[in-house]
């Protein structure tokens, strides 16, 4: 991936992104490749935070201020920041929801920037009407009912002064009307619309925060919008779909029917290791959160590595318990000037098929998975051949020492290396700690034993709140010890076997 382009001069470049309506998956590919190269990220309040994992750690993050909590920049004062960072050098991402050409004030950013002489790039995005139909099952178009689609704003420029919408044309458009940011102003805009003459009846679907984990979506006629807002007490982000094509079908009806819709999940996985079990939990509907309860480093030490590596022929098993053994021993083994060629006829052993995919992306294979794919299982299945054999574990700076008790006592030959630390992470914040102890997370998945202690000594009593969703039989005993017993358990010792857990718990205890 090529870094954003600069100018000649010291100026920078900024980025107009469109974040997409909520959902983390619907930005693009464009829109990643840009923030992965920032230098500083401008964002709007109602951007998803998760959308924030694609910018580097290095990179300064500024939200323009959220309403009801703190001031919210003026446009004024955007485009001056905005501006400032640019000519200071930097790249600098500006990351709007939906796309910065819909309602997204482009144009006085835009000229903002042309003054200024800054070069600027447009990133389209998902717009919010594109994204509540998709989600809410309600086709902005439909080849019987609307050939075409107005995207209307339901809050022009309080500075102009006559509006330029003309209501009694968009009463008689013949086709969808789609309404952004009209939910304060229903009640005169309904008025204008019937007024011009569209029918009283019409069918209207209200989706708010479209493609979020927590969409509601109305059904109801055109006359019943603003008591609909009213009696539900709708806020924004809502948009408002007018037309035939609001007639849904329950049928249709996909994003609320996926099995973990309104589950809410805090995932602890290792920063940088989260994301594949958090998006595994978003796509089937889950609200999720990552809050890291331990880190994970390469070891401050690698002679005995080192020492290892430089003979590692001589072994005849590898035998790795994680990913992150597989990641940080072949890294060092290139370090050294080796490949895998310096394993010769080593046999090379993997706790579970996570590991055993990891050794496969890197183009080796593993000889031995065990069926249930825990530590105490594979310690039988070597044991069974170990005596006289020698074997090297890559292991962590803190764990389980069945596996090389197991080995030496049948007979084998055992060398440990620590290739990388497990540390529990920082203190969390009092306020994670208090959204768990309200109730914020139903779920909070413990994926090793070394989680399940820190998330104890760290949240306390408030995870009697959460239900815990564990990894294996090994995670779960560790957990009835400490006095947190998990809800349930994976079968299978993997992250889809976590999310295959939290699924099977809540159909058979439907909330």
């Amino acid at each position: 991936m090529t870094s954003p382009d600069r100018n000649s001069t010291t100026v920078g470049k900024v980025y107009l992104v469109g974040a997409g309506p909520g959902d983390p998956g619907l930005i693009t590919l464009r829109g990643v490749e840009v923030l992965g190269q920032a230098d500083a990220v401008v964002y709007d309040y109602l951007v998803n935070p998760a959308i924030l994992q694609h910018a580097p750690s290095t990179a300064q993050l500024i939200c323009l201020g959220r309403h009801g909590r703190e001031r919210v920049l003026s446009q004024p004062e955007v485009n001056a920041q905005v501006v400032s960072l640019a000519q200071a050098g930097r790249a600098v991402v500006r990351l709007k929801g939906g796309d910065p050409m819909v309602f997204g004030r482009f144009g006085e950013e835009a000229e903002a920037l042309k003054e200024a002489g800054v070069e600027f790039e447009i990133v389209a995005g998902v717009t919010a009407a594109l994204a509540a139909g998709s989600c809410a099952a309600v086709p902005v178009t439909h080849r019987e009912h609307a050939s075409a689609v107005a995207l209307v704003t339901g809050q022009e420029d309080m500075g102009k002064e006559t509006s330029t919408l003309d209501f009694d044309a968009l009463a008689r458009f013949p086709g969808t009307l789609v309404i952004y940011m009209g939910v304060t102003t229903a009640e005169r805009w309904v008025r204008q619309l019937i007024g011009g003459g569209k029918a009283a009846d019409t069918p209207c679907a209200i989706v708010r925060r479209a493609s979020f984990p927590d969409q509601r979506r109305w059904l109801c006629r055109l006359d019943e919008v603003g008591a609909r807002i009213a009696e539900h007490h709708i806020r924004p982000p809502a948009i408002v779909i007018i037309g035939a094509v609001a007639q849904i079908d329950d049928g249709l009806a996909w994003f609320e029917r996926r099995p973990l819709f309104g589950a809410s999940v805090l995932v602890t996985r290792p920063r940088g290791q989260a994301e594949s079990l958090a998006a595994r939990l978003r796509a089937l509907g889950a609200d999720v959160g990552v809050e890291p309860a331990i880190d994970v480093a390469p070891t401050d030490d690698w002679s005995d590595v080192d020492r290892a590596l430089e003979r590692i022929g001589q072994f005849n098993w590898i035998v790795f318990s994680s990913t992150n053994g597989v990641d940080s021993c072949l890294e060092r083994l290139r370090y050294l000037g080796k490949d895998w060629r310096a394993m010769g006829e080593v046999k090379i052993a993997a706790v579970g098929p996570a590991t055993a995919a990891r050794l496969a992306e890197r183009d080796l294979r593993a000889d031995h998975v065990p069926e249930t794919f825990q530590a105490d299982r594979l310690a039988d299945d070597l044991a069974a051949d170990a005596n006289g054999r020698r074997f090297l574990l890559i292991r962590a700076s803190r764990g389980r020492e069945v596996l090389a008790e197991r080995l030496t006592a049948a007979g084998g030959s055992v060398e440990q290396v620590v290739t990388y630390r497990s540390e529990d992470a920082p203190p969390v914040a009092a306020d994670a700690i208090e959204a768990v102890r309200r109730g914020r997370w139903q779920w909070v998945t413990v994926t090793s034993p070394a989680i399940g202690r820190s998330l104890v000594q760290q949240y306390g009593d408030a995870l009697a709140a959460a239900k815990l969703a564990s990894i294996s039989p090994v995670t779960s005993e560790a957990l009835v010890g400490l006095g947190r017993p998990p809800a349930c358990t994976a079968r299978e010792a993997t992250m889809p076997g976590v999310v295959d857990a939290i699924v099977a718990h809540r159909a058979e205890n439907p909330e």
